[in-house]
């Protein structure tokens, strides 16, 4: 007996029956063993996408199987539209069974709405069916229009570039490629390019390399488009090379030119990139010292009639002595003549032989008494050369020189003639007048007015006090032993530039008066159980030789501190003046130190710390503070970022404070502004008796490379006039540029019509050149002729405003992190002191660096109820200590 089952199949709408035996009439029966089995698929149909018009084939291969249909969005396909192919599984004996059906183009348009076209084929056995994965039939295309197309850009050198792409909309999702000049981009080998997810273009640092045309390429399977091409054009900015060196002066003898030249190739500018601004040449004036010929000076008397009857007379090439190649004298220097018979009487010539041998005696003890007088001025002119060496001579006059500036110490001859410059001075801007009496040095009842007081008194002789017991050293014996130093063969042995002191684990102070210049040995600095001798000085700018280059000037004294290579656990603070604007924008300023080989090396630059260094620098308006683990020699490096950074300078009028000549000398001297110049000038000219006739006034000198202009005007002509043939005199800018001209002065020679003209009413102008840094005038300070009495060297408890135990409690009630903010953070945000903070939370003890701090700046004006008020602010019940007497501390 045998069972019939009916199976029907939907298809296009027409309801079919199609009568399927039963296992036991199947053409291919399976084997007993495998009759209970479901078909599982051995190839499932996957994704296809179809091309243009290009009809695709879905494939299905099931075992074992008796049937296999394709259904496609939720309806069967027809029979006849699939294509068969039955076998057997070789291993297992199994039936295989393997149907194909072909989707068109226009079977896939047909749907419509949200899902895409999709088929499943579905596999039946004698125990059941089985479903395989549905596959997705999709149009490919890709449209021709980019979404977004990549824009052409100008780019400095090593700045980053965004090229942005957008690909057409496609199926399948186009992939984009990147082409420079119709060149692949890949990024695995040139990692300057980096490809975004969302396909724009990344050029990391431009090269001058990179120039080129990008396009962005995007493809499938159906096409493959380009957008338009973008232009990357890599510019170079010009920039200036460093100046070459001053050409040889264009006068043989007397007034000519010389100039300067530098290019633009530091880097060329290219692809359209900005040319340098400012000039390619500098002139100056220079001036080439004539040869004087030589000339003989007026015959000596005839000598008394020798013995041999005759009598002699000389001259000597002196009037003037040749120099710079002149032409020796011509002709005789010595003539002899007879004498008469009676000047040579027989007579007398027998009475000089019989008084021969007495005239010998007498002439030898003669020559005897004069080699020791020679002998006794050559020791006296060592002595005084001694006494006097290092000391300035006095300062020249150079009121004939259209650059009449020298430093001190120079005195040049006078050219006789001077070329007259036609540029007139501008009038306008800002001047300062100097109204005063003249009087005789025999003139008592005469008055020399001066609006600003006397002089500065005699400065300390540099003498110094410890205050721990400790005697200190013999001075000349400590400045032998350190001058004897390879390192310190530059160490000036005056004591007035230079303190020192014996110092331990208590610490103490060195200060250099009037300079603005010291160093602070914090407690604890020197190990407990060490002794350092320690001192400070001041470096002549003209003996150190610093290396600058490009637009660099010295913003700061040189100044030495040491010995180097002492052990120290904590900074010691260095205070020196500088005399930049203070703007950091427009300077990059870095501090140097000088190696014990004598080079210079930048340890420092500001605004760029890495407070794991044994370097610090906080730049206040006019003072440097360096901290600093490490003693030796230092100085602050500026170097202009734009023509708009400018150097305070000072400038000072000086006269002499008596006048018994006609001539009558004005002096200007142009300096840094720092107080150890100020001292230095005001020391020369006390020596050469000179007067301060004006309050000294400030000058912001630009970077600009115009030269500084003096003349003088309004002088009543009726009484005075001017002996410069030129209608003013200039200061090079370089000169004053490079700070390493210390006393840079203008003397302006005025001449009365008579000695009894006693008062002088005159204006002086100062500008740079174009009207750039037009002179400031600036209020004296109160205490601007007061002395500095601070005791150069201060050694222990002394030397500090906080007591040693009060500020140990300060220190370990602020240090420790307190979780309301109440600890050293709030003190120094209390102190104005909060921009160093990332400074002073790399420091073991914050408080105790901040406290340093405090003691420097308040050396001399510091209050501690001011710092007990702070203490209280901040809720610490420390402030009461500062109540405690100096016997319980």
């Amino acid at each position: 007996m045998t069972a019939h089952t009916n199976h029907c199949v939907t298809e296009l709408g027409l309801h079919l029956c199609v009568f399927i035996p039963h296992a036991a009439t199947v053409t291919h029966p399976l084997p007993a063993a495998f009759s209970d089995l479901l078909p599982h698929f051995l190839l499932e149909p996957d994704d296809v996408y179809i091309v243009k018009n290009k009809p695709v084939t879905l494939t299905c291969r099931s075992t074992p199987a008796t049937q296999i249909y394709f259904k496609c969005n939720s309806e069967w396909v027809h029979q006849d539209q699939h294509l068969i192919e039955r076998d057997v599984d070789p291993a297992t004996g199994l039936p295989v069974m393997q149907v194909k059906i072909d989707i068109s183009r226009q079977q896939v348009e047909k749907i419509f709405g949200l899902e895409d076209y999709w088929c499943q084929c579905v596999a039946w056995s004698t125990t059941g069916t089985q479903k395989s994965q549905k596959a997705y039939v999709r149009i490919a295309y890709l449209r021709k229009n980019f979404e977004e197309e990549p824009l052409g850009k100008e780019v400095a050198l090593d700045q980053e570039v965004l090229l942005r792409c957008h690909p057409p909309e496609g199926v399948p999702a186009a992939e984009v490629e990147w082409q420079r000049n119709e060149g692949l981009i890949d990024p695995k080998t040139d990692p300057n390019f980096f490809i975004t997810v969302d396909h724009n273009l990344i050029i990391k640092q431009a090269r001058l390399a990179d120039t080129g045309n990008y396009t962005c390429v995007a493809k499938n399977i159906v096409a493959r488009r380009k957008s338009s091409s973008a232009t990357v054009i890599v510019y170079v900015n010009g920039g200036w090379s460093t100046w070459a060196t001053w050409s040889a002066c264009s006068a043989i003898c007397g007034r000519g030119w010389q100039k300067r030249s530098r290019s633009c190739t530091n880097p060329t500018p290219l692809n359209g990139g900005t040319s340098c601004e400012s000039q390619s040449v500098q002139k100056s004036a220079c001036t080439a010292t004539c040869p004087v010929d030589g000339g003989w000076s007026e015959w000596s008397k005839w000598s008394p009639c020798g013995a041999d009857c005759t009598m002699w007379r000389s001259r000597e090439c002196t009037q003037p002595t040749p120099s710079t190649s002149g032409k020796d004298c011509q002709g005789l220097d010595l003539q002899s003549l007879n004498c008469t018979s009676e000047q040579c009487p027989q007579s007398k010539y027998h009475h000089l032989s019989a008084s021969g041998a007495e005239d010998v005696a007498l002439y030898v003890g003669i020559v005897a008494v004069a080699l020791c007088l020679t002998l006794l001025l050559i020791v006296l002119v060592l002595v005084y050369r001694r006494k006097k060496e290092g000391l300035d001579a006095d300062v020249a006059d150079s009121s004939i020189l259209t650059t009449g500036f020298q430093p001190m110490g120079i005195k040049p001859t006078k050219p006789e003639n001077s070329h007259l410059l036609t540029i007139q001075p501008d009038l306008t801007t800002t001047t300062t007048s100097y109204q005063g009496t003249l009087r005789s040095r025999h003139e008592v009842a005469g008055k020399f007015s001066m609006s600003n007081g006397p002089l500065l008194e005699p400065l300390p002789n540099g003498s110094h006090t410890l205050h721990n017991g400790k005697l200190p050293s013999d001075p000349n014996d400590f400045m032998n032993r350190l001058s004897s130093q390879t390192y310190f063969k530059t160490l000036p042995r005056d004591n007035i530039n230079t303190s020192y002191g014996t110092f331990n684990f208590l610490g103490g102070r060195l200060t250099l008066p009037n300079t603005g210049i010291s160093l602070l040995i914090p407690p604890e600095a020197i190990p407990r159980g060490k002794i350092y001798e320690i001192y400070l000085t001041i470096q002549k700018k003209e003996d150190m030789r610093l290396p600058l280059a490009g637009c660099q000037t010295l913003l700061s004294p040189v100044v030495s501190c040491g010995p180097p290579g002492v052990v120290l656990t904590r900074p010691v603070i260095l205070t020196m003046d500088h005399c930049s604007d203070a703007c950091l924008e427009n300077w990059a300023i870095r501090l140097k130190k000088q190696s014990y080989e004598g080079t210079w090396e930048d340890v420092l630059q500001l605004g760029e710390e890495v407070f794991s260094e044994p370097y610090y620098c906080q730049l206040e308006a006019e003072t440097c503070r360096v901290f600093t683990e490490q003693l030796g020699r230092f100085a602050l490096v500026g170097e202009s970022l734009s023509m708009a950074a400018a150097k305070r300078l000072k400038l000072l009028l000086f006269a002499p404070a008596y006048c018994s000549t006609l001539e009558y000398n004005i002096r200007i001297y142009c300096m840094d502004d720092t107080q150890d110049l100020l001292k230095e000038v005001m020391q020369m000219e006390r020596q050469m008796g000179g007067r301060l006739i004006d309050e000294p006034h400030v000058l912001l000198f630009k970077d600009s490379y115009h030269n500084l202009r003096l003349s003088i005007h309004d002088m009543p002509q009726a009484h005075w006039r001017s002996k410069l043939l030129t209608g003013y005199q200039e200061i090079p800018f370089y000169h004053i540029w490079s700070g390493s001209q210390q006393t840079l002065h203008c003397t302006f020679t005025l001449e009365r019509q008579s000695l009894s003209t006693c008062d002088l009413t005159c204006t002086l102008c100062v500008w740079q050149v174009e009207g750039e840094g037009q002179i400031e005038k600036k209020p004296l300070d109160s205490d601007f002729l007061l002395m500095d009495n601070c005791t150069p060297a201060l050694a222990g408890p002394s030397a500090f405003q906080i007591p040693y135990l009060i500020r140990q409690k300060i220190c370990s009630s602020l240090d420790t992190p307190c979780p309301n903010g109440a600890d050293w953070r709030l003190l120094a945000q209390r102190l104005k002191l909060d921009r160093h903070m990332s400074f002073f939370a790399s420091k073991a003890s914050p408080t105790s660096v901040i406290l340093d701090l405090w003691e420097t700046q308040h050396f001399h004006s510091g209050n501690l109820n001011q710092l007990a008020a702070v203490m209280a602010e901040i809720g610490k019940q420390e402030a009461m200590i500062f109540l405690v007497s100096d016997g319980e501390c």
